[in-house]
């Protein structure tokens, strides 16, 4: 019978520069992802054809390919490529940024479009610019039925942090490992981990809820 030791998961400072970690490149990787990820979708929407058809190449090569391979691409293979030694913190963060832009990308194209037809026309026939059009008639709309999607990706965007771990960011991934590496339990140290996430991502969710119920 295995017997649990939550003795050795007991190191506040250990867990708590980890959580940091995490929730730091969370916060800093959503933001820049959704910035690049309007900018990527009003291109997408303005149908501009050469710029259209790179972001499609762009979101398809972002979406379909491992997060993990774009990562370590990041972190190994670029400095190796361009001959630019980027810091270890900003090529770590650089995959996680790209592949949440490509998402949103989709997810403000999908939101601008689900716009009925008639919105559209009407803001035309009333003389408004395309700019005024979109600032003050489509996107106030289409940013309600972004926000559920957005949501759901930033959760996931902050347990994508995990995979940091394989170049040694020291996220709560890592922490978790290099504790099990030296006390070997994994058990007690892994489910400890489980739990910090659920601790970060529980008020998180439900504040997210909220929000969704008002708009």
């Amino acid at each position: 019978m295995y017997e649990f030791d939550w003795s050795v998961v007991v190191d506040p400072n250990l867990w708590l520069n980890a959580m940091g970690v995490t929730i730091v490149y969370a916060a800093v990787t959503s933001v820049a992802g959704l910035l690049l990820g309007v900018v990527l979708g009003l291109i997408l929407v303005a149908r501009i054809p050469v710029l259209a058809q790179i972001v499609h190449v762009y979101i398809h090569v972002f979406r379909c390919t491992p997060l993990l391979v774009q990562i370590v691409w990041f972190f190994y293979a670029l400095p190796m490529i361009t001959g630019f030694t980027m810091p270890d913190w900003f090529a770590a963060g650089l995959g996680l940024t790209l592949y949440m832009s490509a998402f949103a990308a989709e997810i403000f194209r999908a939101g601008v479009i689900s716009i009925e037809k008639g919105q559209w026309e009407a803001s035309t026939v009333l003389g408004f610019s395309y700019a005024t059009k979109m600032r003050h008639i489509i996107l106030p709309q289409a940013t309600r039925r972004m926000i559920p999607p957005i949501v759901s990706q930033t959760i996931l965007q902050l347990k994508n942090t995990s995979l940091l771990s394989v170049v040694a960011v020291p996220d709560i991934m890592y922490a978790a490992g290099a504790l099990t590496m030296s006390t070997f339990r994994p058990l007690e140290v892994y489910t400890f981990a489980a739990l910090l996430y659920l601790v970060i991502l529980t008020p998180v969710t439900l504040l997210a809820s909220r929000f969704e119920i008002k708009h």
